[in-house]
């Protein structure tokens, strides 16, 4: 059941900002936030999979916005749908949490508190390292992060795929 105090989106960004790239997700919603994007609550997390549970219930679609490290080119973005099969758990080899976002998706799925629509976008890291600076290739490719993030909310927004 939706909880009326959730907005009908939620974007999270998650990330730690003294790991190098894994800071992308959490700049990436800086971005959306001076962007004007109203309609939905934007909010920054650590990405620690309890917490995040409890950040999306009762939320009717979430946006999740996070670095990965599959072994990818670094600065790819990848757009994954949580919603009919399971996150390839390899994708976030670089969480630090014990309780991962995959993790944190399934337990959602099993207790049927998974909100309908969830989009992942992850973009792949290439520095996980302790430090504040973005590899070259994350910040080349966020302002593309950011607008493919503005297209999908907007897409849903005016398909009425939120809360289906």
């Amino acid at each position: 059941m939706p909880n009326p105090s959730q907005p009908q989106l939620l974007i999270i960004g998650v990330g730690n900002p003294f790991r190098g790239d894994d800071a992308a997700g959490l700049l990436a919603v800086r971005r959306l936030k001076s962007a004007g994007l109203i309609s939905a609550k934007i909010v920054e997390h650590s990405g620690e999979g309890a917490s995040l549970m409890e950040a999306w219930k009762g939320a009717r679609a979430v946006i999740l916005i996070d670095a990965v490290s599959s072994g990818g080119r670094p600065g790819t973005i990848y757009r994954l749908e949580p919603a009919s099969k399971p996150v390839p758990a390899e994708i976030f080899q670089g969480s630090t949490h014990a309780f991962s976002i995959p993790q944190a998706i399934e337990m959602s799925r099993a207790l049927n508190e998974l909100p309908r629509q969830v989009i992942i976008f992850g973009i792949e890291g290439r520095n996980f390292q302790a430090g504040t600076e973005l590899s070259a290739e994350v910040n080349e490719t966020l302002p593309e992060l950011v607008r493919r993030v503005l297209e999908e909310a907007a897409s849903l927004q005016t398909t009425g795929r939120i809360g289906e």
